[in-house]
């Protein structure tokens, strides 16, 4: 933004829709001030919300904020599968214990029709090519992504009528060979406007009306949009500066080489990473429970993570990464809006994805049972938690000692590899 040049022109005043990035925020109020430019912020079509309307929700004083609760308010508020006296259609307000089935061996996914290609995508790749052509990704022929409304349009309905019905059935399911199934994959879209989660909540409601959607899936699905994707939208207007400044483990540890090209050595995070830098995307359990469950295993400083996921995602953005990130992923907030870290052994993979039992259990479960070990003051806090540090402390001492050499053996070379910036090959 060039204010002075503005002020030359004899500028007084700007308009601009409220900014979901607190760096682009400040450049703006801080050149406006100097150059004594009035601004007014108005109200994003990107959000449901506009930032009054969460002020009630998020005022600073709270310590802790909780999704559930924001998103039921959500709802009633905006009557969205509520009955006349505001309680649950259903009975219940998430179906989220009903959503948790395995991807059936047999089962052929859902089609995907891509956007045509167009002359400003070929453009864009022959600039990519030539400018930025030893950095991470792949270029494909065809757009995976819409670039204009029309597109955008066409790939909503398309989710509508061939993913949506068994979206809530299968959203948190791992397929080592695909990567949509049946998500809805709008985030590219709504995050630059190509989209607006009001057009697409309306289009949901309707088509449900029409079609009989199955209401663990509408419900699951209106979740992501009015539940999650506005309340992370608040914890960052409200909390993400304070936020992005946290590190309650403490772990300074570099993400290494391998962490960008796949060649870790444990099979879902490679096969992950690589869906990632051909398609820029992943599902949302991939990249909090393979991805982000990993990463917190491992140690890595929480900065490394968050670059990490801006630097390969294509729906990334400062709003998006900082809550998500250092909240949800890496619990580097100390609990601003989860009770307890995303982190699991390699059975809670093996339940929900078609991946083949291997060697990577091994090191997977090591750096499991090393977290639990080291950080067990804040696990036996949690009673629950706690009789996971209990079932350790049950092992013989030589298996444990084998746990501990496993895990300790893999993070070093892991700090190795990112202290030589070398592939891990």
């Amino acid at each position: 933004m060039r204010s002075c040049s503005l002020k030359s022109q004899g500028v007084q005043s700007i308009q601009c829709i409220e900014v979901a990035d607190n760096w682009l925020e400040k450049r703006i109020r801080t050149t406006s001030a100097e150059q004594n430019i009035e601004v007014c912020f108005l109200a994003s079509p990107l959000f449901l919300n506009t930032l009054t309307d969460l002020e009630a929700f998020f005022q600073t004083k709270k310590k802790k904020f909780f999704q559930t609760k924001f998103y039921i308010e959500e709802r009633k508020k905006r009557r969205i599968l509520v009955e006349e006296d505001l309680t649950p259609v259903g009975g219940k307000w998430s179906f989220d214990t009903e959503n948790r089935k395995k991807y059936p061996r047999k089962k052929v996914p859902p089609p995907i029709r891509f956007p045509a290609t167009n002359p400003f995508y070929e453009e864009a790749k022959r600039y990519t090519k030539q400018h930025f052509g030893t950095h991470p990704g792949w270029l494909g022929d065809t757009p995976l992504y819409a670039t204009n409304f029309a597109d955008a349009e066409a790939w909503l309905q398309a989710f509508l009528t061939e993913r949506l019905a068994e979206f809530g059935t299968y959203e948190d399911a791992i397929v080592q060979e695909e990567v949509i199934l049946n998500h809805s994959v709008l985030t590219p879209m709504l995050n630059v406007g190509l989209l607006t989660p009001r057009q697409v909540i309306d289009n949901t409601l309707a088509f449900s009306q029409a079609q009989q959607v199955p209401l663990n899936s509408l419900e699951g699905f209106v979740r992501q949009i009015i539940g999650w994707r506005e309340f992370i939208r608040g914890v960052y207007q409200y909390k993400g500066t304070e936020e992005r400044t946290k590190n309650y483990w403490g772990f300074t540890r570099k993400i290494p080489p391998s962490f960008y090209e796949g060649t870790t050595g444990i099979t879902p995070v490679d096969v992950t990473i690589k869906k990632v830098l051909k398609t820029g995307y992943c599902h949302h359990i991939e990249r909090l429970m393979v991805l982000g469950n990993f990463m917190v295993l491992c140690e890595f400083d929480p900065d490394e993570v968050y670059r990490w996921f801006m630097e390969l995602f294509v729906d990334a953005y400062d709003w998006v990464m900082v809550p998500n990130v250092y909240g949800m992923s890496q619990f580097a907030d100390g609990g601003l809006m989860s009770t307890k870290p995303y982190i699991s052994g390699s059975n809670y993979l093996m339940k929900m994805s078609n991946y083949k039992k291997s060697d990577w259990q091994a090191t997977w479960d090591a750096l499991f049972w090393r977290f639990m070990h080291t950080h067990r003051s804040f696990f036996q806090q949690n009673p629950r938690l706690g009789m996971l540090v209990k079932s350790f402390d049950k092992m013989d001492e030589a298996k444990q000692q084998q746990l501990l050499s496993t895990a300790e053996g893999f993070l070093g070379k892991l700090s190795t590899e990112a202290e030589l910036n070398i592939p891990n090959e």
